[in-house]
């Protein structure tokens, strides 16, 4: 009789997710995981081929709770700032795991820059008042508000600052409006 499966991939997933929400990525080792849940690390090569296949599928799962939990929450009549106020605030509530998606080095990195690029532009193209902007426009908005957001985000979890929604909100529509009023973008992504 074929033993019982006991550790599930999502439980896998699950303790995966805590680790890098807690620890970062420097800390996702099939051991750091494995001792997450109590097990040793046989379980975790049962259900994945190997880490780099395990980190796929979290990043697939942190890009799903983005996509339906975090990016969507509507504030104010403007969908950047909402996108904004989203990302500072997923900054602010979960420091531990944004730091380690947006900012560390073995983090997210690159592929959060894609999936939160993507996002946005998908966002902004359905959104009457952008719908005209050229990709080039909605580019550098994004690298445009993105940096800002950042900035605040990053001082925010620091204590540096502690600024209101409202005040977030003056300044991403300022940033909004000095982008698109500029005739060279800026492109600092090369």
């Amino acid at each position: 009789m074929a033993r019982k499966k006991t550790i599930t991939k999502d439980q896998i997933l699950n303790a995966a997710y805590e680790v890098v929400a807690t620890e970062g990525f420097s800390k996702f080792t099939a051991r750091n995981i494995a001792t997450k849940m109590k097990c040793s690390t046989q379980p975790i090569y049962l259900e994945f081929k190997n880490m780099d296949d395990l980190k796929e599928e979290l990043f697939e799962k942190i890009h799903q709770y983005l996509a339906k939990e975090v990016f969507p929450i509507t504030h104010t009549d403007n969908t950047i700032v909402d996108l904004a106020l989203n990302y500072i605030h997923f900054a602010k509530n979960e420091s531990r795991l944004y730091r380690a998606l947006y900012l560390e080095e073995y983090g997210g990195g690159k592929r959060m820059q894609e999936f939160s690029y993507s996002y946005f532009s998908n966002a902004v193209k359905q959104d009457p008042a952008y719908e005209k902007l050229s990709d080039t426009e909605i580019n550098s908005l994004h690298m445009g508000t993105w940096i800002v957001a950042t900035g605040i985000a990053a001082l925010m979890t620091s204590g540096i600052i502690h600024p209101s929604d409202q005040q977030i909100e003056r300044l991403m529509r300022e940033a909004i409006d000095q982008i698109l009023e500029r005739e060279n973008p800026i492109d600092i992504d090369n």
